[in-house]
């Protein structure tokens, strides 16, 4: 049996339902009990877990064959101090556990210390839990797809897509569906020791492409259109995200428009099989 977090989510629930598929057994992780019915239907366990309560996270976890995992979102005046000390309660919490094969969510980018935003909570994360476990995997993912979701209505608004960098170059995107299969798979898998997967879509996609795709769909013209990378923190404060967030993503977004949140090894990314319209088509 596999434990997997996140199912309130896609990622997570991607993961659960692939598992499904591939005919194992699941235990779901959520923080109340209305968020698991859904998974009593399709006969999987549920188990409650807060992670500020970490001997929780310790019982869902114990006894299994693996278990899928991931730092929550955390808002705050300080979100990468807060993930870690979430982090400091989940290692103590799964090391009690027994645990024999983890995979965890990481991010393209994950291996630099620094100047990627947010995901330095992952490069963190993977230094904390990095040989912990007879097999550890760290799934690093690529920018989601499902990152332009809060894009779709001002999309249909204004005809735009705006991407703070240049538009036209295709760089690697994924779907959560593709990570899934990919997580469930990895676990599966049961590899012996640490390993850093990457994954990608079927192809690379640049913001052109998605407004392309999202003409299509929305039925509309949507123009993709650049905007200055030194602007973000100040656009992303006045579309209402908080200080310490908006300084976050700012600085991943220069990251990316100078090329230092990539993939460690590009040449041997994981591919997923999801077409960029296939991926859009639910999300719209």
């Amino acid at each position: 049996m596999f434990a997997v977090a996140g199912v309130s989510g896609r990622t997570g629930a991607a993961t659960a339902d692939a598992l499904l598929k591939q005919g194992e057994k699941v235990r779901v992780m959520v923080r109340k009990p209305e968020q698991g019915e859904a998974w009593l239907a399709k006969r999987c366990e549920v188990a409650i877990v807060d992670f500020d309560q970490p001997e929780t996270l310790t019982a869902a976890t114990k006894g299994l064959t693996g278990a899928f995992l991931m730092l929550p979102p955390i808002q705050g005046d300080d979100p990468v101090a807060a993930q870690g000390a979430m982090l400091t309660k989940m290692v103590g919490a799964i090391k009690r556990s027994g645990l024999k094969t983890l995979v965890f969510l990481s991010s393209i980018g994950a291996q630099h210390p620094a100047g990627t935003g947010p995901i330095v909570a992952l490069n963190r994360a993977e230094k904390a839990l990095n040989g912990l476990f007879p097999s550890v995997t760290f799934l690093r993912a690529a920018y989601f797809l499902e990152n332009w979701i809060p894009s779709f209505m001002p999309a249909l608004e204004t005809s735009e897509l705006p991407f703070f960098g240049h538009t036209h170059l295709k760089f690697m995107q994924v779907c959560t569906h593709d990570v899934g299969v990919a997580a469930a798979q990895l676990l599966a898998e049961n590899a012996h020791g640490t390993r850093f997967v990457e994954l990608a879509g079927k192809e690379n996609w640049s913001v052109e492409d998605v407004a392309a795709v999202l003409t299509s769909l929305l039925g509309q013209p949507i123009k993709a259109v650049d905007r200055h990378v030194e602007t973000a923190k100040d656009s992303l404060e006045k579309m209402g995200m908080p200080p310490a967030m908006a300084a976050l993503y700012a600085d991943m977004y220069q990251g990316m428009a100078r090329g230092h949140v990539s993939f460690a090894h590009p040449h041997q990314v994981m591919r997923g099989q999801t077409s960029l319209f296939d991926s859009l088509k639910p999300m719209v």
